[in-house]
């Protein structure tokens, strides 16, 4: 069984835009309605379920937050990517027991309501291609939270992963519906070379490397820090990334 992983200015009117749609949860069992009852939201609950759509002009992908009947299609393409995620996988070295899946969704559930993190499957014609997190999260003087990604092999190298970057900071830095953040962070290991492209295709600044910040992969590993302002892009990350010459031509993701 896989061991699984526990998230300005205004955009202008003619701007791309990340369109947010709620989901649509289905029918729940009589034990996930009292949790439900049992644990309200706070004032820094996340809305969910949540659904973000990239906008026309981009490929169409959709970030939405996980159910329990994800499990089967995520561990396939999780077993399938194995050699390719295993050399980055982070893990806690206190914890020597996997929690199952639904286990994971409970958690996830648990930390949208506390506000804290927020984990989406990436989604292209209908089929689960990756992850994107946004966790860490703190309010008060710093909003901030920090980003996590993978992504299928089949589908690296088509711009995908800092497509979805990028919807994640427009939602969390600038929708109303977000945790309206200030500012987002990205770690990873200096030989990831492939994750580092993606840091840098979305324009995240490099601010230094953090000494045996994160356990990975059975070692605890130096990180590079990038980070993402919600100054940055005052039209959003996606417009950004899609339209990077004044004139607005649209920037082909490849």
């Amino acid at each position: 069984m896989p061991f699984y992983h526990m998230p300005c200015a205004q955009i202008r009117a003619a701007a791309p835009r990340v369109r947010v749609r709620r989901a649509r949860m289905g029918t729940v069992s009589v034990l996930e309605s009292l949790r439900a009852a049992l644990h309200r939201p706070t004032e820094n609950s996340l809305r969910t379920p949540l659904e973000l759509h990239a906008p026309a002009g981009a490929p169409p992908l959709v970030l939405r937050t996980m159910t329990v009947r994800d499990e089967q299609e995520w561990d396939d393409v999780r077993m399938r990517n194995t050699d390719w995620l295993e050399p980055w996988e982070s893990n806690d070295p206190m914890r020597h027991r996997p929690v199952t899946f639904p286990q994971w969704i409970a958690m996830q559930r648990r930390d949208e309501r506390n506000g804290d993190a927020i984990v989406f499957v990436m989604v292209l014609d209908g089929a689960i291609i990756g992850q994107i997190s946004l966790g860490a999260i703190f309010r008060g003087a710093m909003r901030t939270g920090i980003i996590g990604y993978w992504i299928d092999e089949r589908y690296a190298g088509r711009g995908l992963t800092p497509l979805a970057v990028a919807m994640v900071c427009d939602w969390a830095l600038q929708m109303p519906t977000g945790p309206r953040l200030h500012r987002m962070e990205i770690d990873l290991v200096p030989e990831n070379e492939r994750s580092r492209a993606v840091a840098r295709k979305v324009g995240a600044r490099y601010e230094g490397v953090k000494k045996r910040y994160m356990y990975i992969n059975g070692i605890w590993r130096d990180h590079e820090s990038y980070s993402l302002l919600a100054e940055d892009a005052p039209q959003g990350f996606v417009h950004r990334l899609l339209f990077d010459t004044p004139s607005e031509k649209p920037h082909k993701l490849s």
